[in-house]
């Protein structure tokens, strides 16, 4: 069968080498990560639950928790950085925010940060930060954001040679900066992937994250169409994609601010993605 890339079409970019962007259903039930993954520094850290392997014992691939179970959202937030875009940081252009950070704090949202290794090397003390704050948990975004699939939205290419080193290369960088139990969650750069890139991460114990809200929230100026966005996309047990970097996604704070009281009017409980997948487990 030739291998099929999904994506939803909503562009990201957060830059000419960025992009956010992907959608798949998810496969097998709950299981416990492996001893030997990449992503556990400690013996002692707890492992969180993940999808056991789809068929052929592919990567399996979650994108909603269950839509029964009561009203549960999760937000995410991917905090992206290419290995090119150093001196841009240098130059002083922020791919962080802490302003958003501090928002969630305030609000008191969980939430899950998907970040990239050359994030993490350029901000390890918010890296190490996020890592040991219990509101928030980190998972793997690879280390630069390059595809894992060709005519991935302009994306440079990581080969399927290569895509498992690039995984690692990234739990590396973030155990460096002091994310001692990094997630056994990954996500697509740019949402793409296809069997080829499945199969290339089988044996990591991972699960590739996914989502089925896009907030829209890179290169936005007008929050309110943001807001509108992710008001109009949730449903019980959905994952929410949005950005955490200032220069690439300026308005993202307002519409935490805006949508998070909103929803709780609603019924809405804020729990991290580890959470989502538990319940899975638990309703299957």
């Amino acid at each position: 069968m030739t291998p099929r890339v999904r994506r939803i079409t909503a562009v990201c970019a957060l830059s000419a080498a960025l992009a956010a962007c992907g959608s798949a259903g998810h496969t097998g039930g709950a299981r416990q990560a492996p001893a030997k993954s990449p992503v556990s520094a400690s013996p002692s850290a707890p492992r969180p639950p993940v999808l056991a392997p789809g068929p052929e014992g592919l990567t399996p691939v979650f994108e909603h928790g269950p839509r029964t179970l009561g009203k549960t959202v999760a937000l995410t937030f991917d905090a992206d950085m290419t290995a090119a875009e150093g001196p841009r940081a240098a130059a002083g252009e922020h791919f962080d925010n802490p302003d958003l950070i501090g928002a969630l704090h305030e609000l008191k949202v969980p939430a899950t940060i998907f970040m990239t290794g050359r994030w993490a090397d350029e901000y390890p003390v918010e890296a190490r930060s996020l890592g040991h704050d219990p509101q928030f948990e980190v998972a793997n975004h690879s280390y630069s954001h390059y595809a894992f699939t060709d005519h991935c939205y302009g994306l440079p290419a990581v080969g399927a040679g290569k895509m498992r080193s690039d995984v690692e290369r990234a739990y590396a960088s973030l155990h460096k900066a002091g994310v001692s139990h990094a997630l056994p969650y990954f996500r697509f750069p740019g949402g793409c992937y296809d069997r080829k890139a499945l199969r290339a991460l089988s044996g990591l114990g991972l699960t590739a994250i996914q989502w089925d809200v896009v907030s829209g929230d890179a290169f936005a100026t007008d929050a309110d169409a943001v807001t509108r966005q992710v008001l109009d996309g949730v449903k019980p047990g959905s994952v929410v994609i949005m950005h955490c970097t200032r220069s690439a996604a300026p308005t993202t704070e307002r519409v935490v601010r805006a949508v998070v009281p909103e929803l709780r009017k609603r019924g809405y409980r804020f729990v991290k993605v580890s959470t989502l997948i538990g319940e899975t487990s638990g309703h299957r």
